[in-house]
């Protein structure tokens, strides 16, 4: 029940962090935005200093770094583009296919067996992402497309922390990555920098706050219950965002996405369920793995 409840809060977090830049519009550049809430976030990272000065990394390993923050930045900056431009509850159930394309490319890249029935599950997320999106049916909008290539992207960032984490502590490589992102999306916010006001930078220093919180909430979630238990409670951010776009944002409830969710939701659970089951250290992030 502990783990249940921190996950809740994790859920919580995290479609916070959704609604908070959603409700900025537009107005600053995709960029920009993250740029500004990863250099924010590194004030909440300070504590970790210590952990990477005793880390001693290698040459191998700041190169591992360097091209995850490449990855995660351009991942950002899409994620940041597809949340003011298409509905919540949408980026939500999207957002659930990255634990799939890290099934897929574990299978590709880190020789991982692919078995039929991990196959069957990666089929039914992409039927699921088919039922989101329905095109020919409605319009596939820009929002949609950046949001599927975002967790394409993400995927190969999950991968090299999945390398890392076998070698680093995680304080090392959440501290890595918040700074490899910060500079990485500098240039990106540099070239259409429109100068933010201090309500802007109020609701990013907010986003970065409860996108801390998260991780935390996720790590007691996952130190006090299985993943195998705590996995299927995301579908809950799927809810939690369906009813803040319907009641804040006056986004109508579509059940085909609703649908498509739970269809994604059930495959990541499966392939979470079968790793547990075969005694495998999952390289499958969780869906709560925020990107922001």
């Amino acid at each position: 029940m502990t783990g249940i409840l921190w996950m809740l809060l994790t859920g919580l977090c995290f479609v916070a962090v959704t609604a908070l830049v959603k409700s900025m519009g537009p107005g600053m550049p995709p960029a920009q935005a993250a740029f500004l809430r990863y250099l924010l976030g590194i004030a909440f990272l300070i504590p970790m200093l210590g952990d990477v000065r005793r880390a001693n990394l290698t040459p191998r390993q700041w190169k591992l770094f360097t091209f995850r923050g490449l990855f995660h930045s351009i991942g950002v900056a899409l994620w940041f583009y597809a949340m003011t431009r298409i509905p919540i509850a949408e980026l939500t159930a999207i957002n659930y296919l990255a634990p799939v394309f890290v099934s897929i490319g574990a299978a590709l890249f880190l020789g991982e067996r692919l078995a039929a029935r991990r196959i069957f599950a990666v089929i039914v997320a992409l039927v699921g992402a088919a039922v989101i999106l329905r095109p020919g049916f409605r319009e596939v909008a820009n929002g949609h497309i950046a949001m599927l290539l975002a967790a394409m992207v993400f995927s190969g960032s999950y991968l090299l922390a999945k390398i890392m984490s076998d070698e680093v502590r995680p304080t090392v490589i959440l501290f890595m990555l918040t700074v490899f992102v910060t500079i990485g999306l500098a240039p990106l916010a540099a070239l259409d920098w429109v100068t933010p006001t201090w309500g802007q930078l109020g609701v990013l220093t907010c986003v970065a706050l409860f996108a801390q919180a998260g991780h935390f909430t996720m790590t007691l979630a996952f130190a006090a219950a299985p993943v195998t238990v705590t996995q299927p409670i995301t579908f809950l951010q799927l809810v939690w965002a369906t009813l803040l776009g319907l009641l804040v944002f006056n986004e109508p409830v579509d059940i085909w996405v609703v649908l498509g969710g739970v269809l994604i939701l059930a495959s990541v659970t499966f392939i979470t369920w079968r790793e547990a089951q075969l005694k495998r250290r999952p390289i499958t992030p969780t869906i709560n793995a925020t990107k922001v």
